[in-house]
Protein backbone atom coordinates (compact mmCIF):
# COMPACT_ATOMS: atom_id res chain seq x y z
CA UNK A 1 0.00 0.00 0.00
CA UNK A 2 0.74 3.44 -0.39
CA UNK A 3 3.37 4.09 2.79
CA UNK A 4 0.91 7.27 3.82
CA UNK A 5 -2.24 5.59 3.73
CA UNK A 6 -3.90 5.33 7.30
CA UNK A 7 -3.70 2.17 8.68
CA UNK A 8 -5.08 2.79 12.14
CA UNK A 9 -7.21 5.53 14.01
CA UNK A 10 -8.48 6.80 17.18
CA UNK A 11 -11.33 9.61 17.49
CA UNK A 12 -12.41 11.37 20.69
CA UNK A 13 -14.83 13.24 21.13
CA UNK A 14 -16.42 13.75 17.19
CA UNK A 15 -19.90 13.52 16.68
CA UNK A 16 -20.57 9.98 17.70
CA UNK A 17 -17.42 8.77 18.59
CA UNK A 18 -15.62 8.93 22.38
CA UNK A 19 -12.09 6.84 22.88
CA UNK A 20 -12.94 4.94 19.57
CA UNK A 21 -10.19 2.53 18.44
CA UNK A 22 -9.61 0.83 14.97
CA UNK A 23 -6.97 -0.59 12.93
CA UNK A 24 -5.82 -3.29 10.04
CA UNK A 25 -6.86 -0.78 7.45
CA UNK A 26 -6.23 -1.73 3.99
CA UNK A 27 -5.85 0.28 0.19
CA UNK A 28 -9.42 -0.73 -0.18
CA UNK A 29 -12.02 -0.49 3.21
CA UNK A 30 -15.87 -1.33 3.31
CA UNK A 31 -17.80 -0.46 6.21
CA UNK A 32 -20.97 -1.83 6.74
CA UNK A 33 -23.77 -1.66 9.82
CA UNK A 34 -26.72 -0.87 11.02
CA UNK A 35 -28.65 2.48 10.05
CA UNK A 36 -26.96 5.31 12.55
CA UNK A 37 -24.28 3.64 14.21
CA UNK A 38 -21.88 6.14 12.82
CA UNK A 39 -20.80 4.99 8.89
CA UNK A 40 -20.63 8.73 7.81
CA UNK A 41 -19.34 10.30 11.15
CA UNK A 42 -16.47 7.24 10.57
CA UNK A 43 -15.31 8.09 7.14
CA UNK A 44 -15.93 11.71 8.09
CA UNK A 45 -12.86 11.71 10.59
CA UNK A 46 -11.27 10.06 8.67
CA UNK A 47 -11.40 12.42 5.39
CA UNK A 48 -10.23 15.18 8.47
CA UNK A 49 -7.19 13.33 9.20
CA UNK A 50 -5.70 13.43 5.48
CA UNK A 51 -6.45 16.49 5.36
CA UNK A 52 -4.85 18.41 8.24
CA UNK A 53 -1.52 18.76 6.74
CA UNK A 54 -2.40 22.73 6.57
CA UNK A 55 -5.14 24.65 8.66
CA UNK A 56 -5.95 25.99 5.15
CA UNK A 57 -6.72 22.78 4.19
CA UNK A 58 -8.23 20.88 7.08
CA UNK A 59 -10.62 24.22 7.52
CA UNK A 60 -11.81 23.43 3.97
CA UNK A 61 -12.42 19.63 4.94
CA UNK A 62 -14.45 20.52 8.01
CA UNK A 63 -16.69 23.02 6.06
CA UNK A 64 -17.54 20.37 3.26
CA UNK A 65 -18.19 17.65 5.85
CA UNK A 66 -20.59 20.30 7.36
CA UNK A 67 -21.72 21.08 3.62
CA UNK A 68 -22.56 17.67 2.93
CA UNK A 69 -24.54 16.68 6.06
CA UNK A 70 -26.70 19.32 5.83
CA UNK A 71 -26.44 20.10 2.10
CA UNK A 72 -25.70 23.77 2.27
CA UNK A 73 -25.12 25.72 -0.77
CA UNK A 74 -21.98 27.16 0.05
CA UNK A 75 -20.31 29.26 -3.36
CA UNK A 76 -17.99 31.08 -1.47
CA UNK A 77 -16.54 29.65 2.15
CA UNK A 78 -15.91 32.42 4.60
CA UNK A 79 -15.36 33.48 7.94
CA UNK A 80 -19.22 33.28 9.19
CA UNK A 81 -19.19 29.97 7.79
CA UNK A 82 -16.50 28.26 9.12
CA UNK A 83 -17.52 29.70 12.60
CA UNK A 84 -20.64 28.24 13.13
CA UNK A 85 -19.16 25.32 12.04
CA UNK A 86 -16.34 25.44 14.88
CA UNK A 87 -18.92 26.64 17.12
CA UNK A 88 -20.60 22.97 16.56
CA UNK A 89 -17.51 21.07 16.73
CA UNK A 90 -15.12 22.60 19.62
CA UNK A 91 -13.77 19.54 21.13
CA UNK A 92 -12.54 17.30 18.20
CA UNK A 93 -9.37 15.40 18.80
CA UNK A 94 -8.64 13.19 16.29
CA UNK A 95 -5.36 11.09 16.30
CA UNK A 96 -3.84 8.65 13.33
CA UNK A 97 -0.30 7.46 12.77
CA UNK A 98 0.68 10.74 12.10
CA UNK A 99 -0.23 12.10 15.21
CA UNK A 100 -2.96 14.73 13.74
CA UNK A 101 -4.72 16.40 16.31
CA UNK A 102 -7.40 19.30 16.40
CA UNK A 103 -8.57 21.16 19.53
CA UNK A 104 -10.10 24.23 19.32
CA UNK A 105 -8.84 25.55 22.86
CA UNK A 106 -11.10 29.22 23.42
CA UNK A 107 -14.67 28.19 23.38
CA UNK A 108 -15.41 32.13 23.86
CA UNK A 109 -15.49 32.98 20.42
CA UNK A 110 -15.36 36.30 20.34
CA UNK A 111 -13.37 37.77 17.74
CA UNK A 112 -10.73 34.99 17.65
CA UNK A 113 -10.22 31.49 18.99
CA UNK A 114 -7.06 29.08 19.14
CA UNK A 115 -6.92 25.83 17.30
CA UNK A 116 -3.83 23.30 17.50
CA UNK A 117 -3.24 21.22 14.77
CA UNK A 118 -0.41 18.53 14.53
CA UNK A 119 1.06 20.41 17.88
CA UNK A 120 1.07 24.13 15.92
CA UNK A 121 -1.14 26.27 17.80
CA UNK A 122 -3.14 28.82 15.24
CA UNK A 123 -5.57 32.31 15.90
CA UNK A 124 -8.33 32.78 13.86
CA UNK A 125 -9.11 36.35 13.74
CA UNK A 126 -12.65 36.54 12.43
CA UNK A 127 -12.62 39.80 11.70
CA UNK A 128 -10.56 39.17 8.56
CA UNK A 129 -10.84 36.74 5.45
CA UNK A 130 -10.11 33.31 5.60
CA UNK A 131 -8.44 31.72 2.71
CA UNK A 132 -9.26 28.11 2.05
CA UNK A 133 -6.69 26.03 -0.02
CA UNK A 134 -8.77 22.90 -1.61
CA UNK A 135 -7.21 19.60 -0.30
CA UNK A 136 -5.34 17.97 -3.27
CA UNK A 137 -5.89 14.35 -4.32
CA UNK A 138 -8.57 13.77 -1.44
CA UNK A 139 -12.26 13.61 -2.35
CA UNK A 140 -15.53 12.86 -0.31
CA UNK A 141 -18.19 11.61 -2.38
CA UNK A 142 -21.82 12.19 -0.15
CA UNK A 143 -25.06 10.33 -0.29
CA UNK A 144 -26.14 12.63 -2.42
CA UNK A 145 -23.69 12.58 -4.97
CA UNK A 146 -21.33 15.40 -6.97
CA UNK A 147 -23.41 18.32 -8.53
CA UNK A 148 -22.16 19.36 -12.03
CA UNK A 149 -19.26 21.11 -10.77
CA UNK A 150 -18.01 19.09 -8.94
CA UNK A 151 -18.46 16.20 -11.32
CA UNK A 152 -16.50 18.94 -14.16
CA UNK A 153 -13.36 19.03 -11.64
CA UNK A 154 -12.99 15.38 -11.51
CA UNK A 155 -13.36 14.84 -15.09
CA UNK A 156 -10.38 16.83 -15.75
CA UNK A 157 -8.41 13.83 -14.62
CA UNK A 158 -9.61 12.02 -16.85
CA UNK A 159 -8.60 13.79 -19.63
CA UNK A 160 -5.14 14.67 -18.54
CA UNK A 161 -4.60 10.97 -18.23
CA UNK A 162 -6.20 10.08 -21.59
CA UNK A 163 -8.41 7.71 -20.04
CA UNK A 164 -11.23 9.12 -21.80
CA UNK A 165 -11.72 5.63 -24.02
CA UNK A 166 -11.64 3.71 -20.39
CA UNK A 167 -14.21 5.75 -18.94
CA UNK A 168 -16.63 4.80 -21.82
CA UNK A 169 -15.38 1.22 -22.15
CA UNK A 170 -16.49 0.88 -18.49
CA UNK A 171 -20.13 2.79 -19.46
CA UNK A 172 -20.72 -0.65 -21.53
CA UNK A 173 -22.29 -2.04 -18.39
CA UNK A 174 -25.44 0.63 -18.54
CA UNK A 175 -25.87 -1.66 -21.81
CA UNK A 176 -24.87 1.36 -23.83
CA UNK A 177 -23.60 0.32 -27.31
CA UNK A 178 -21.13 2.53 -27.76
CA UNK A 179 -21.09 5.48 -25.01
CA UNK A 180 -19.30 9.24 -24.90
CA UNK A 181 -19.22 11.24 -21.99
CA UNK A 182 -18.21 14.57 -22.48
CA UNK A 183 -17.98 17.93 -20.34
CA UNK A 184 -20.19 20.24 -22.81
CA UNK A 185 -21.30 24.10 -21.86
CA UNK A 186 -20.06 23.13 -18.35
CA UNK A 187 -22.67 20.55 -17.74
CA UNK A 188 -22.40 16.19 -18.55
CA UNK A 189 -23.17 15.24 -21.40
CA UNK A 190 -23.78 11.33 -22.75
CA UNK A 191 -24.66 9.29 -25.85
CA UNK A 192 -25.08 6.09 -25.73
CA UNK A 193 -23.90 5.18 -29.30
CA UNK A 194 -23.16 6.36 -32.30
CA UNK A 195 -26.45 6.84 -33.96
CA UNK A 196 -27.62 8.76 -30.57
CA UNK A 197 -27.52 12.26 -29.50
CA UNK A 198 -26.27 13.68 -26.82
CA UNK A 199 -28.37 14.43 -23.70
CA UNK A 200 -27.47 16.10 -20.34
CA UNK A 201 -26.64 12.85 -17.90
CA UNK A 202 -29.88 13.71 -16.29
CA UNK A 203 -31.93 11.75 -18.56
CA UNK A 204 -30.32 8.53 -17.39
CA UNK A 205 -31.04 8.88 -13.65
CA UNK A 206 -29.01 9.64 -10.73
CA UNK A 207 -27.37 6.10 -11.02
CA UNK A 208 -25.33 6.73 -14.46
CA UNK A 209 -24.10 10.31 -12.93
CA UNK A 210 -22.96 8.33 -9.43
CA UNK A 211 -21.34 5.99 -11.41
CA UNK A 212 -19.40 8.51 -13.75
CA UNK A 213 -18.83 10.39 -10.51
CA UNK A 214 -16.63 7.04 -8.32
CA UNK A 215 -14.86 6.77 -11.42
CA UNK A 216 -13.79 9.54 -12.44
CA UNK A 217 -12.75 10.58 -8.18
CA UNK A 218 -10.56 7.39 -8.66
CA UNK A 219 -8.35 8.96 -11.19
CA UNK A 220 -8.03 12.58 -9.62
CA UNK A 221 -7.39 10.75 -6.22
CA UNK A 222 -3.87 9.47 -7.45
CA UNK A 223 -1.75 8.73 -4.35
CA UNK A 224 -4.38 10.17 -1.92
CA UNK A 225 -7.98 9.15 -0.78
CA UNK A 226 -11.18 8.57 -1.44
CA UNK A 227 -14.00 8.25 0.45
CA UNK A 228 -17.60 7.11 -0.44
CA UNK A 229 -20.78 7.18 1.29
CA UNK A 230 -23.48 5.03 0.41
CA UNK A 231 -21.59 4.09 -2.71
CA UNK A 232 -24.62 2.16 -4.06
CA UNK A 233 -26.86 5.14 -4.60
CA UNK A 234 -29.27 4.79 -7.43
CA UNK A 235 -27.10 2.26 -9.14
CA UNK A 236 -29.16 -1.32 -9.56
CA UNK A 237 -27.99 -3.94 -7.94
CA UNK A 238 -26.45 -6.15 -11.36
CA UNK A 239 -23.63 -3.54 -11.69
CA UNK A 240 -22.41 -3.91 -8.32
CA UNK A 241 -20.04 -6.32 -9.60
CA UNK A 242 -18.74 -4.43 -12.12
CA UNK A 243 -18.27 -1.42 -10.17
CA UNK A 244 -16.07 -3.26 -7.62
CA UNK A 245 -14.03 -4.76 -10.13
CA UNK A 246 -13.39 -1.21 -11.21
CA UNK A 247 -12.64 0.48 -8.11
CA UNK A 248 -10.25 -2.73 -7.18
CA UNK A 249 -8.45 -2.05 -10.85
CA UNK A 250 -8.44 1.82 -10.90
CA UNK A 251 -7.54 1.98 -6.91
CA UNK A 252 -4.12 -0.17 -7.47
CA UNK A 253 -3.40 1.64 -10.83
CA UNK A 254 -3.52 5.46 -9.09
CA UNK A 255 -2.44 4.37 -5.90
CA UNK A 256 -5.39 5.19 -4.29
CA UNK A 257 -6.94 4.65 -0.55
CA UNK A 258 -10.93 3.87 -0.11
CA UNK A 259 -13.09 4.23 2.27
CA UNK A 260 -16.55 3.42 1.42
CA UNK A 261 -19.89 2.36 3.53
CA UNK A 262 -23.22 0.76 2.04
CA UNK A 263 -26.32 -0.15 3.48
CA UNK A 264 -26.81 -3.22 0.67
CA UNK A 265 -26.34 -6.45 1.51
CA UNK A 266 -25.98 -7.27 -2.42
CA UNK A 267 -23.17 -4.41 -2.45
CA UNK A 268 -21.56 -6.14 0.66
CA UNK A 269 -21.99 -9.82 -1.44
CA UNK A 270 -20.58 -8.13 -4.47
CA UNK A 271 -17.36 -6.50 -2.76
CA UNK A 272 -16.55 -10.39 -1.10
CA UNK A 273 -16.84 -11.70 -4.67
CA UNK A 274 -14.62 -9.39 -6.20
CA UNK A 275 -12.54 -9.60 -3.06
CA UNK A 276 -12.14 -13.29 -3.26
CA UNK A 277 -11.29 -13.04 -7.06
CA UNK A 278 -8.58 -10.18 -6.47
CA UNK A 279 -6.43 -11.38 -4.23
CA UNK A 280 -3.54 -9.58 -5.07
CA UNK A 281 -5.12 -5.92 -3.90
CA UNK A 282 -5.68 -5.53 -0.12
CA UNK A 283 -8.79 -5.02 1.23
CA UNK A 284 -11.12 -5.56 4.10
CA UNK A 285 -14.44 -5.31 5.31
CA UNK A 286 -15.37 -3.67 8.67
CA UNK A 287 -18.74 -3.68 10.59
CA UNK A 288 -19.44 -1.03 12.90
CA UNK A 289 -22.10 -1.59 15.59
CA UNK A 290 -22.66 -0.50 19.34
CA UNK A 291 -22.46 -2.31 22.53
CA UNK A 292 -25.29 -3.36 23.85
CA UNK A 293 -24.35 -3.00 27.84
CA UNK A 294 -21.71 -0.21 27.32
CA UNK A 295 -23.70 1.98 24.36
CA UNK A 296 -20.12 2.63 22.72
CA UNK A 297 -19.42 2.37 19.12
CA UNK A 298 -16.59 -0.46 17.67
CA UNK A 299 -15.39 -1.92 15.27
CA UNK A 300 -14.78 -5.38 13.89
CA UNK A 301 -13.01 -6.34 10.48
CA UNK A 302 -14.06 -9.68 8.89
CA UNK A 303 -11.79 -11.99 6.82
CA UNK A 304 -13.29 -13.28 3.36
CA UNK A 305 -14.81 -16.47 5.48
CA UNK A 306 -16.26 -14.77 8.66
CA UNK A 307 -17.72 -12.24 6.06
CA UNK A 308 -18.90 -15.03 3.73
CA UNK A 309 -20.63 -16.75 7.33
CA UNK A 310 -22.42 -13.95 8.42
CA UNK A 311 -24.27 -12.98 5.10
CA UNK A 312 -25.51 -16.07 4.89
CA UNK A 313 -26.50 -16.88 8.74
CA UNK A 314 -28.56 -13.85 8.43
CA UNK A 315 -25.85 -11.31 10.04
CA UNK A 316 -24.25 -14.06 12.76
CA UNK A 317 -20.95 -13.20 13.30
CA UNK A 318 -19.16 -16.94 13.43
CA UNK A 319 -16.76 -16.96 16.87
CA UNK A 320 -19.53 -15.09 18.30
Amino acid sequence: MGKNFITNIEIEKYKCFNNFKADNFKRINLIGGKNNVGKTAFIESCYLVVSATRLSEFLFALTMVEKNRDKLNIAIVNEINILDILKENKSILINSLNNIKYLVKDESFNNSLEITLNDDSYEIDFSSKILFNNVKHTLFIDNFGFTNNELKDVYKAVQFKDKDIELNEFLKNFGFINPKFKIIDDKPYLKRDDNDEYNQISKYGDGIKHYISILCSLYSCENGYLFIDEVENGIHYILFEKLWEIIFKVAEEQNVQLFVTTHSKECIESYNRVSKKLTNIESKYFELAQHQKKHNIFMRDLDEEQLEYELTHNGRYRGE
